[in-house]
């Protein structure tokens, strides 16, 4: 696969294409497709926000022995890395997607781990 070809994502509403260089999964995929209604994208804030709330539960989960080493060590740095204003254009997700947020946290979530697994 080069850069150029897409990768297949699978979530409950099946498979779909995400490009290869991007770090997102397929809820992002389909709320970027299905929601790119303005140029209102989450703000900045929003993004960096999250990375201070999955450092946190990923110390308290490694201090309360839920959370191996490795793990841990991996998910601070990517959220360090995105608190150091990397990764931004890895969240391009729109403030008009469904009312529960569930695209943008599962957007934090899989660039994380997309991340965390191409170390």
């Amino acid at each position: 696969m080069n850069n150029t070809d897409p990768r297949i994502e699978k979530h409950s509403l099946g498979e779909v294409k995400v490009p290869a260089d991007r770090l997102w999964g397929a809820q992002t995929q389909r709320s970027w497709e299905h929601f790119s209604i303005s140029k209102d994208l989450i703000p900045l804030e929003m993004i960096t926000t999250y990375a201070v709330l999955k450092k946190a539960a990923a110390n308290a989960n490694h201090a309360g022995e839920g959370l191996d080493g490795q793990r841990h060590h991996l998910i601070v740095r990517v959220c360090n890395e995105i608190l150091a204003d990397q990764h931004h254009d890895m969240f391009p997700l729109h403030v008009w997607m469904t009312d529960s947020g569930t695209q943008f946290n599962m957007n934090v979530m899989k660039s994380s781990r997309t991340v965390v697994a191409s170390l």
